[in-house]
C-alpha cells in the first residue's frame, strides 16, 4: 500500500491527544477514615476493573478514529502490478482541446478555452518526465499529430485559439488513435476536454480501441440563451439592375425562452440597405422578408447581422450574389422563326435575343445561352440531338415546342436521346388544361393569391405523348390523362416538352395570360449563378462556371491580405474549385484570375456550435457500446491529483473514511449505553 499524499501522514501526531487525556483521567481509589459512619449515605461504587475497561475500550475507538481519518486525506492506494514493477513505465498521452465557437462562452473560472489550456497543463503535470503527449485541436493540424515533451507540450497549447471547425467524438477519438502507432510499447491515454456540446454525440456509437484508456473532462458552461442567424435567401433567382430584391432572413432560437424585437440589419458592400425586427419562439425559426433595390451590376457582398450579446459569434452570415446586365436567348427553328418568341424576348431590355435555324447552328457557343427555345422539331438529327442532349446535361435549359406535322421522327429522335417522353400520334381532338401546377417554381410570385377558377389554354390540335419518361417529372400545366406542358430534370438542366405548337392554329397558348410568365420564369430559372453562401468544414469545394487558364495564370482565393491557390478541376461540366482546410475564416473572399474579378464566395461558420445544449453524464458514458470511459467534473479544484489517483491503481480512501465513521459511532456506543458492574461498598 502507498499513499498519494503521504505529507498527511504527520496528522497521526494527534493520536497523543486521546492518550493524554486518558493518562490524566486514570484515578485511583483512596481510603477515607470516619468517626462515625452512621451518617454515611449509601452509595454505588464501581469497581476499578470495570472502568479501567472502559477507558481502554475508549481510547482504542478514538484511536483509530484519528488513523483511518488521516489515511483518508492521505490516500492511500494499492499499486497496479506494473507501476509495481516499473514505475518508470513510459506514457503516451493524447490531449484533445475542443476550440470550436461554443468554448467562448463564460463560466466562474472565465472563458471556456481558457479552462481547457489550464486543465490540459494540469493533466500533463500529473505524469513523469518521460512521458510523451500529443495535443490536438478541431484544426486536425498535421503538427499536431505527432509527440511532445512536456515542455514543448505545454507550449504548445499556450498557442491554441479559437477555430471556426468542429469535430465529432467519433472524428476525435480515431485522430487520437493514430498518434500510437509511433509508440506501440507505451501504455496509452486519451483525454477529451470539452463542454461536451450534444452536436459532438456521432450519429452512432463510439469505436474505440479497447487497449487504450479514454477519460473525458467535462467542462461546466453558464446556461445562456443563443440567437443564431441561419439561414438567408431570395424570392427570385435572378438579380436585375436597379430592380427591387427581397431577401428571406431565417433566425434561429437556441434556447427555451422566447426571444423578442431582435433587430436585423442588411449590408450590400457595407452599406445598410435594409432594417427589420423579429420574435423568435423557444427551440424555433423565424423569417422575415427585407427589399431593397438600386443596385448596379456585378458581384455583390451582403451581410446580414443581429445584436445577441452575450454570444456574438454567430451573429453576422455572409452572402455573395450577382447583379446581371442581362441574359442570352437563343431560338433555333427550322424554317421561320417564331413572331411570338420573338416579339415576347425583345420586348425586355434585359435578355439579349437571338435566333437561328437548325442549319447554321454555332455549336461552341451553345454553352453561353441560358436558355434554347426549339420551334419546330420535324428536321431534328441524331447530331443535334446528341449536342441538345450535352447542353442540358452541363445545366443549361431547353424548351421545346413540336411542328405538327403528320411526320415525328425528328421530335421522336430528340426525346429519346434527351430520355423524355416520346410522341406518338398527332391528335386533332380538343385538348383542355384543367390542372396548373402553381407550386412549380415558373409560378413563383405569379399569383397574388390563389386563383378559384383560372382561364386555362386550349388547344385544338396537339402531339400526345407516352409515358416513357427515363428521369424526374414535373407536370406544369396538365388535362385529365394528358400533359400539355412538362418540366424534365437531365443532368445540371432542365428541358420544357409542349405539347402544342407555337401557333394559334394549334391553340390559344401564345395569346393566354399565363405564357407570358411561364417563358419568362423559365429563362430567369435557367441562370446558374453561385451559391449565395458556403459553410466552413462542411463544404470541401467550391462550383463554377469551366474556367479556362494559359500556361502561366493561376486563380487565387483572396481577402485581405490572406491568399490561397485551391486546386482546380474542369469538366464539361464546370470547375470544381478544392479548397480542402485551406480556408478558416469565414468572411467574404474574391476568386482572382491574374488581376481580374471572376467571382466572389462567403464562407460562414457552421451553426451546430449555436446550439448550447450539452451532453448530460449519463448521455455521455452512453457514447459508447462495448467499453466504458472515466469522466471528470473538475468543478473549481486542480485536476492533477484526481488525474494521479486514477493513474495509481485501487483507491482505498474511501474504505478508511468508513472506518474512521464506523470507529466514532462505536465511540459514541461505548459513552452512552456501556454501565460497568457495580457494588456496594463494605463498612
Amino acid at each position: 500500500m502507498r499513499f498519494l499524499f503521504p505529507g498527511f501522514l504527520f496528522a497521526l501526531s494527534f493520536i497523543a491527544i486521546p492518550v493524554i487525556i486518558h493518562l490524566f483521567n486514570f484515578r485511583k481509589f483512596k481510603r477515607v477514615y470516619f468517626s462515625n459512619v452512621s451518617f454515611l449515605r449509601e452509595i454505588q461504587q464501581q469497581t476499578s476493573s470495570s472502568r479501567n475497561l472502559k477507558n481502554l475500550l475508549l481510547l482504542a475507538v478514538r484511536i483509530l478514529t484519528i488513523i483511518f481519518l488521516v489515511f483518508a486525506f492521505a490516500r492511500p492506494y494499492i499499486p497496479q502490478g506494473e507501476e509495481e514493477s516499473n514505475p518508470y513505465q513510459q506514457n503516451a498521452i493524447s490531449i484533445y482541446i475542443d476550440n470550436s465557437y461554443s468554448m467562448e462562452t463564460l463560466n466562474k473560472e472565465g472563458s471556456l478555452l481558457d479552462e481547457a489550456k489550464r486543465r490540459a497543463r494540469e493533466i500533463a503535470a500529473a505524469y513523469n518526465i518521460n512521458d510523451k503527449f500529443q495535443l490536438l485541436t478541431n484544426d486536425f493540424e498535421g503538427k499536431h499529430q505527432r509527440l511532445l515533451s512536456y515542455e514543448d507540450f505545454v507550449q504548445a497549447v499556450e498557442d491554441v485559439r479559437i477555430s471556426s471547425l468542429n469535430k465529432n467524438l467519433q472524428q476525435v477519438v480515431s485522430r487520437q488513435q493514430e498518434v500510437f502507432s509511433v509508440e506501440p510499447n507505451a501504455a496509452k491515454t486519451i483525454y477529451v476536454i470539452s463542454d461536451f456540446q450534444k452536436n459532438i454525440s456521432p450519429s452512432q456509437k463510439i469505436k474505440a480501441d479497447t487497449s487504450i484508456a479514454l477519460r473525458f473532462v467535462r467542462l461546466q458552461a453558464n446556461e445562456l440563451p443563443n440567437i443564431s442567424v441561419d439561414s438567408v435567401w431570395f424570392v427570385s433567382p435572378v438579380h436585375r439592375q436597379n430592380e427591387t430584391e427581397r431577401l428571406v432572413v431565417q433566425l434561429r432560437n437556441n434556447s427555451d425562452k422566447r426571444a423578442a424585437n431582435i433587430p436585423l440589419k442588411v449590408l450590400i458592400d457595407g452599406k445598410p440597405k435594409a432594417l427589420g425586427s423579429l420574435n423568435v419562439e423557444p427551440r424555433a425559426t423565424s423569417k422575415d422578408t427585407l427589399s431593397f433595390s438600386g443596385l448596379n451590376p456585378g458581384w455583390k457582398r451582403g451581410e446580414v447581422s443581429i445584436t445577441d450579446y452575450p454570444v456574438v459569434f454567430d451573429d453576422n452570415f455572409f452572402f455573395t450574389f450577382n447583379v446581371r446586365r442581362g441574359m442570352s436567348v437563343l431560338s433555333i427553328y427550322e424554317q421561320t422563326e417564331s413572331p411570338y418568341v420573338r416579339a415576347l424576348y425583345t420586348a425586355e431590355p434585359f435578355f439579349n435575343y437571338q435566333s437561328t435555324s437548325t442549319g447554321s447552328i454555332d455549336y461552341s457557343q451553345l454553352s453561353s445561352r441560358p436558355l434554347i427555345v426549339l420551334s419546330g422539331t420535324s428536321a431534328v438529327s441524331a447530331g443535334l440531338a446528341a449536342q441538345l442532349k450535352t447542353y442540358v446535361q452541363n445545366g443549361g435549359s431547353l424548351m421545346i415546342f413540336p411542328s405538327l406535322d403528320e411526320d415525328l421522327t425528328g421530335l421522336r429522335t430528340l426525346t429519346q436521346t434527351l430520355g423524355t417522353d416520346v410522341p406518338q400520334s398527332i391528335s386533332n381532338q380538343e385538348l383542355k388544361v384543367t390542372a396548373i401546377n402553381l407550386q412549380h417554381p415558373v409560378f413563383r410570385g405569379v399569383f397574388s393569391h390563389t386563383p378559384n377558377r383560372l382561364d386555362l389554354p386550349v388547344a385544338k390540335k396537339s402531339v400526345q405523348y407516352g409515358n416513357a419518361s427515363r428521369t424526374s417529372k414535373q407536370n406544369i400545366l396538365s388535362s385529365p390523362g394528358r400533359p400539355f406542358l412538362s418540366q424534365y430534370s437531365i443532368g445540371k438542366g432542365k428541358v420544357y416538352l409542349s405539347a402544342v405548337q407555337l401557333s394559334e392554329e394549334s391553340s390559344n397558348f401564345v395569346r393566354h395570360s399565363v405564357f407570358v410568365p411561364i417563358m419568362y420564369q423559365a429563362a430567369f430559372l435557367s441562370l446558374r449563378d453561385n451559391r449565395l453562401f458556403y459553410t466552413l468544414g462542411k463544404d470541401q469545394f467550391l462550383e463554377f462556371n469551366k474556367i479556362t487558364l494559359s500556361a502561366n495564370q493561376t486563380l487565387k482565393l483572396k481577402r485581405g491580405t490572406f491568399e490561397a491557390i485551391p486546386d482546380m478541376r474542369s469538366s464539361e461540366n464546370g470547375t470544381r474549385l478544392f479548397i480542402s482546410d485551406q480556408i478558416k475564416e469565414k468572411g467574404l473572399y474574391q476568386l482572382l484570375r491574374g488581376d481580374s474579378v471572376l467571382s466572389m464566395f462567403a464562407f460562414n461558420d457552421n451553426r451546430l456550435e449555436s446550439d448550447l445544449s450539452y451532453l448530460s453524464k449519463d448521455e455521455l458514458s452512453r457514447q459508447f457500446s462495448d467499453r466504458k470511459a472515466d469522466i471528470f467534473d473538475p468543478g473549481r479544484g486542480s485536476i492533477q491529483n484526481a488525474i494521479k489517483a486514477a493513474n495509481n491503481g485501487l483507491q482505498l480512501w474511501k474504505l478508511c473514511l468508513i472506518l474512521a465513521l464506523v470507529f466514532l459511532g462505536i465511540e459514541v456506543l461505548l459513552t452512552r449505553f456501556y454501565k460497568a458492574r457495580e457494588s456496594k461498598p463494605r463498612i
